[in-house]
């Protein structure tokens, strides 16, 4: 009698195996029953539970490139032939070019005038100073450049005899001029006057010409060198 009691009193510990298998009874026989009852879902979950699961298989690495051999490029041709210009001849021109002239040898020294170093001679192409009307600026003829002007230096145009009285008296001519334009000679004398401002009396003016020239002395224009020259000078005549 004690000891039915003790077992009765005494608990019974679950086993974790026993647990599990009836999970897993349990689980096939509600696999089972969805197989039956609703197929398309249960293939459904299966696809997707396998997907989840499911592992793709690496995919081959490519094959490693062929070895091809390279061409052969072949020897080196021979060099070309080295290029030569044609020879080329210049035609001989059809007119006879001009020869030189053998001229004579110049004279460097000597005093002739026609051997063609002459220092100072008398010809008329001798070089230096000389006293022609051509000599220039170192002679006295005409040709030479005057430096001074020529000078009054005699004579006197102021009597009134030598003017003939004009129409109307002489009151017409009191206060009028005329200016005349000479050339004074190396020698001193007037020549070619000229009326370069007439008066009111033209035969006045052409007495005063005639006056001037008959009439008045000058010292002559010089040159550079201070030799005379001939020179323009202007006479002004005034009546009053």
């Amino acid at each position: 009698m004690a000891s039915g009691q003790l077992y009765s009193a005494q608990k019974r510990r679950l086993r974790w195996p026993v647990v599990a298998g009836l999970v897993v009874l349990h689980a096939a026989a509600l696999y089972g029953l969805a197989r039956a009852f609703a197929p398309d879902i249960t293939a459904s979950v299966e696809r997707q539970v396998v997907a989840a699961f499911d592992i793709a298989a690496p995919e081959p690495a490519p094959p490693p490139p062929e070895n091809r051999a390279e061409p052969d490029e072949g020897a080196q041709g021979a060099p070309g032939r080295e290029a030569v210009a044609r020879p080329v001849a210049a035609e001989v021109p059809q007119r006879r070019l001009k020869e030189d002239v053998v001229l004579p040898r110049a004279s460097s020294t000597g005093t002739a005038s026609r051997s063609g170093g002459a220092a100072a001679g008398e010809g008329t192409g001798a070089a230096g100073s000389g006293t022609g009307t051509g000599s220039g600026n170192a002679g006295s003829g005409r040709g030479g450049v005057a430096v001074s002007k020529p000078v009054h230096i005699s004579g006197t145009i102021d009597n009134a005899r030598d003017f003939p009285v004009p129409p109307g008296g002489r009151e017409a001519r009191r206060g009028t001029q005329v200016i005349v334009r000479v050339t004074v000679t190396p020698e001193g004398r007037a020549r070619d006057c000229a009326i370069v401002r007439p008066s009111p009396d033209p035969q006045a003016d052409r007495i005063t010409c005639q006056l001037v020239e008959s009439r008045l002395g000058f010292r002559p224009a010089t040159d550079a060198s201070g030799n005379p020259v001939a020179a323009p000078f202007y006479w002004r005549q005034q009546w009053f």
